[in-house]
């Protein structure tokens, strides 16, 4: 396990201590200044005792795991990011861009044996801090590559069960993600019954025009909900041809996932619907342009 250079919280609302990629020999004074003013170059942690947290500042959380129940999903967009179980019930290829504090990884691992799980992260001190949120090591099932997730999907083979997007810098929505070639690259490498899950986090700014663009791609077969307690909004895109879901049978596949994994699939499907009936993916389209 990589050491981490602890140092108390300077910050007044998120106490505890804070973990960083740092020698022993490092200055904490000159620590403390650069997280107080934002110019530390790199992610942090802070852990309180009863979560961790992973931080690319202070004003913007990446993960959150409970030291409790470590593979449970703390944060309700990482949920409701596993609604593709409603359409791809038992994925065989799953790539996620975007590993953060490993969350989404470390429940797909646990609960979806069968799966095989790619990660991709841009940012080495993101990876550094897998062992600090109990990720599990690469093995027959999971591999976690450093590297540009829209680079990596462009050399992929075809055939991805779902596409999880979870991807952020300091600054918001990764870069590289958000044009038309993305998306045009998502569609061809999903299987035919392929799901793709966007994490719309953020400046809305960084993402408006991406729900337009994803509709381009996926001929209009896009829902996009809320997520009012993280203030993110959740794209979903369909591969399959007349995608048509079947609201009444996924209302009651919902109540079986549920009792499955301990989430709220009927609160999620019941927002899907409401989504797809009132056509929201196409009015955050018009407002994004």
């Amino acid at each position: 396990m990589t050491k981490l250079y602890e140092l108390p919280s300077p910050f007044e609302v998120e106490t505890g201590t804070v973990l960083m990629l740092e020698p022993a020999w490092a200055r904490a004074g000159e620590l403390r200044a650069q997280l107080l003013d934002e110019s530390y170059p790199k992610p942090f942690v802070i852990d309180d005792g009863k979560s961790r947290f992973l931080y690319f500042n202070v004003r913007l959380m990446q993960s959150e795991m409970s030291l409790k129940t470590p593979h449970d999903l703390a944060l309700r967009y990482t949920q409701k990011m596993m609604a593709f179980l409603l359409f791809q019930p038992r994925p065989k290829r799953l790539l996620l861009i975007g590993l953060g504090g490993g969350s989404l990884v470390k429940f797909c691992h646990r609960r979806l044996p069968s799966t095989q799980i790619t990660a991709v992260e841009l940012d080495p001190n993101v990876i550094a801090f897998r062992d600090a949120f109990l990720v599990p090591p690469d093995d027959d099932r999971l591999s976690i590559v450093e590297g540009d997730g829209a680079e990596y999907l462009a050399n992929a083979d075809k055939g991805i069960d779902v596409l999880l997007v979870d991807a952020f810098d300091k600054t918001g929505f990764a870069p590289s993600l958000a044009n038309q070639e993305f998306f045009d690259n998502a569609y061809a490498k999903l299987a035919g019954n392929g799901v793709l899950v966007i994490n719309l986090a953020g400046e809305k700014e960084s993402y408006a025009g991406l729900i337009g663009e994803a509709m381009q791609a996926f001929d209009d077969q896009v829902i996009v909900i809320s997520v009012p307690e993280d203030g993110n909004h959740m794209l979903y895109a369909f591969k399959e041809r007349n995608f048509d879901p079947r609201w009444r049978w996924l209302h009651n596949y919902a109540k079986e996932l549920r009792a499955r994994f301990g989430l709220d699939f009927p609160a999620f499907v019941t927002k899907m619907e409401r989504s797809s009936k009132l056509g929201l993916a196409r009015r955050e389209a018009i407002r994004g342009r």
